[in-house]
């Protein structure tokens, strides 16, 4: 099986990488920098209690061009949600009869878009609950726990990235599982705005009541819409709030049990800050706005944080390094 990675930031170096170490032939399709960063050094890919695993610059092919595709078995989409539809014109010459194309994004539309862009291809929506963080190097560091979760049509990859020593499932109901993980998504863009790792800012309670404040607002939109959030395991949407608020000691010991986060995790919109890229908050906080506009509701917690992101991106100056008072007020 050859496998393709369209948009190889953080997720899709991190995913793509353990495939290739594990035999599969992988192919990352970014951007020049990236091809520049494994021609120099190649990958080097670390979890937390794990021995990191180390790819040389001829063990994983990196091309800048979507023709790469052309004969790729299976092609994991991780572009940001705002490239997806440009991503999958530019994709579509180039994909093979019978290929699946598989996204594993943030946000809740990607798969429907998708299967617009590209109705003569097997479309599998999917949903990565982990955390990864390009550093230098590059190191592509896996910072929190959880199995990829992809549709059953996408079996062929499941089984691949279980070999690849990947923790991943089907499931069924991604719609669902993608609205469950886009309220704990909720705090993607309060560790950015914050500019501390995530485990030191989940540790302080501020911040836990910040963060469940946003989901219990978004929790209230979806259910007037009619979305139905659902959660892996012990880690259901309508549990985290409650977790959140417990007293400093309690919420330790429980939320260990819920996730493991270690000490260099940080979120993928905090990265986004850093190097002076836009980020997705229209398709997380944004998109509990546009449903709740909709609906005829309003958010104001949640548009008071996409307004914070919105001005640190303008400042082009990384994270602006705010309380939760400041984000909340």
């Amino acid at each position: 099986m050859r496998v393709g990675v369209l948009g190889a930031g953080s997720i899709g170096c991190y995913v793509g990488g353990r495939l290739a170490a594990s035999g599969v032939e992988v192919v990352l399709v970014g951007r020049p920098r990236l091809a520049e960063a494994v021609a120099a050094g190649g990958l080097e890919l670390t979890r937390s209690g794990a021995e990191s695993v180390r790819l040389s610059p001829d063990a994983i092919e990196v091309a800048t061009d979507p023709s790469a595709l052309s004969d790729c078995d299976v092609v994991a989409v991780c572009v940001k949600s705002r490239d997806t539809r440009e991503a999958a014109r530019q994709a579509r010459p180039h994909l093979r009869e019978g290929a699946l194309v598989a996204s594993l994004q943030n946000g809740v539309r990607n798969a429907p878009t998708l299967r617009e862009e590209l109705p003569d291809v097997a479309v599998s929506a999917g949903m990565v609950p982990f955390n990864v963080l390009w550093t230098d190097g590059p190191r592509f560091h896996q910072g929190t726990t959880g199995p990829i979760c992809l549709e059953r049509s996408a079996e062929v990859l499941v089984d691949a990235l279980r070999g690849a020593g990947v923790q991943a499932r089907t499931h069924g109901d991604l719609p669902g599982l993608l609205w469950g993980k886009l309220l704990i998504n909720l705090n993607n863009a309060v560790n950015a705005l914050a500019g501390i790792p995530l485990r030191e800012q989940l540790g302080q309670r501020a911040y836990r009541e910040l963060m469940a404040s946003l989901i219990d607002e978004a929790a209230a939109v979806l259910a007037h819409a009619g979305e139905k959030p659902v959660g892996l395991g012990p880690m259901q949407p309508w549990l985290v709030p409650k977790v959140l608020r417990m007293p400093d000691g309690v919420y330790g010991v429980i939320a260990d049990l819920l996730v493991k986060v270690d000490p260099e995790a940080r979120s993928s919109m905090w990265e986004d800050l850093q190097r002076g890229r836009l980020t997705e908050i229209d398709f997380i906080n944004g998109e509990v706005l546009a449903l709740a506009e909709e609906h005829g509701l309003d958010a104001p917690l949640n548009r008071a944080v996409v307004g914070h992101i919105r001005a640190a991106e303008a400042a082009e100056e990384g994270s602006p390094g705010l309380s939760a008072e400041q984000i909340g007020g």
